[in-house]
């Protein structure tokens, strides 16, 4: 049988699926999986955990917007939940072809760190780039942010219009 390449996950957990034979991966991977040479970095378990806080300090370093994207006959529309943040402190730009939105979201601390049960919001500066499916009216295109729900409208480019010019004489 053809050994498949192993999912994200499955080189991350060293998980095996059982249906792509169990038996035969454990034997072949089992004496790799002692030798220290063989680990993510080459190196001890403090390196890998290292290399985990290194990981999750550039994912911390900015966050990513969640966003709705779908499209009418006449426009695209973009959704997000910008709760927390003033429409001020959002700046979106837009091309043709692609809308990027960043900002930032800013904690007031009331409450010292030891004394959270649990810590899921997200706090700080975040963004995100949309590749649009089709090139919009970058001039007609409005946002709106309304009990926290950002929506912004992009019209499309009429490529069926048609205009006639007139020659003139001179």
């Amino acid at each position: 049988m053809p050994k498949q390449k192993k999912s994200f996950f499955q080189r991350l957990t060293g998980a095996v699926d059982i249906d792509d034979g169990y038996d035969d991966a454990y034997e072949e991977e089992a004496p790799a999986r002692h030798t220290p040479d063989t680990r993510g970095r080459g190196g001890s378990a403090t390196d890998l955990r290292d290399g985990r806080e290194e990981w999750l300090e550039e994912e911390a370093a900015e966050g990513q917007l969640t966003v709705d994207v779908y499209q009418t006959p006449d426009e695209i529309v973009i959704r997000s939940i910008v709760a927390g943040v003033r429409p001020d402190d959002l700046d979106i730009s837009i091309s043709r072809d692609m809308v990027t939105i960043r900002g930032s979201r800013e904690e007031h601390k009331e409450v010292a760190e030891d004394n959270y049960f649990h810590k899921e919001l997200y706090w700080g500066s975040f963004s995100r780039t949309v590749l649009l499916p089709a090139e919009v009216e970058v001039e007609e295109a409005s946002a709106q942010e309304k009990h926290g729900l950002l929506t912004i409208r992009l019209p499309k480019i009429d490529k069926e219009k048609q205009t006639k010019l007139k020659v003139k004489t001179g």
